[in-house]
């Protein structure tokens, strides 16, 4: 099952630790196991023709539901997941876990799931090509409680963390045997090419990511999203696309 990879490397990565700038570590996969396991069994337990494939988990989505990009609306009422969710064991004050009752919205999780509900309508219809998945499944905080990216952790630290994370993402992708790999970010392309290697059946590429932090994707990011994966040659439904 696709959730024993998961909890086999959440408990790979809970004998790591990190230094400085890095003060806390939240892995939702643990306290949020619940609506993190309905998810995975739900749309990430059989083959995929594409996978999107996410960084790690954003302070208001996956932070707070288990859901990757899991801006909490949009799991609660599109994917239909709910559940109790926990408390991080070193949690930062200025970043808590409400979970469902959290009153953030997720921007790039508002995007990414808005994208696919406006396009598909209902998640049958998304996941009957598509799953969505992140690489690492630990959210860094600095001491202000500001979000610190895996990509920017010391290289002694990022060494073991992508270790696992590999591993982990392989036997996923084995699992799930996908025609098509996009990356969510220039970050997570990275991960599938080293991941996947020379020789796979599987094609790599890259969309861009819906971040608020990048002017492009605050101009359309959902038509931007649709362009970029129709160029692999990836069929949508002729609807009208969202604004982003």
């Amino acid at each position: 099952m696709v959730w024993s990879i998961y909890e086999q490397l959440s408990q790979a990565l809970a004998t790591l630790s990190f230094e400085a700038p890095v003060t806390h570590v939240y892995n939702p996969l643990v306290y949020a196991c619940v609506p993190a396991k309905q998810y995975i069994d739900r749309y990430v337990s059989t083959s995929r023709h594409v996978v999107l494939l996410g960084m790690n988990p954003g302070p208001w989505g996956m932070v707070q539901t288990g859901v990757p990009f899991g801006e909490v609306s949009i799991v609660r009422t599109w994917l239909g997941i709910d559940g109790t969710i926990n408390r991080p064991k070193h949690e930062h004050p200025a970043r808590p876990v409400e979970g469902f009752r959290c009153q953030r919205s997720e921007v790039s999780g508002a995007r990414l799931w808005g994208w696919a509900k406006d396009t598909f309508e209902t998640p049958e219809r998304f996941f009957a090509t598509f799953t969505v998945i992140n690489y690492c499944p630990l959210a860094f905080m600095e001491s202000s409680g500001k979000n610190f990216t895996p990509d920017k952790i010391r290289a002694s630290e990022r060494t073991a963390l992508m270790a696992y994370c590999d591993e982990a993402l392989s036997c996923v992708l084995a699992k799930l045997e996908p025609k098509l790999a996009i990356g969510i970010g220039t970050f997570a392309e990275a991960c599938l090419q080293r991941v996947l290697g020379m020789g796979t059946r599987t094609r790599i590429g890259r969309m861009l990511h819906p971040s608020p932090a990048s002017p492009r994707a605050n101009g359309n990011w959902a038509k931007e999203a649709s362009a970029a994966i129709e160029g692999y040659g990836i069929e949508l439904p002729n609807r009208e696309r969202c604004v982003g």
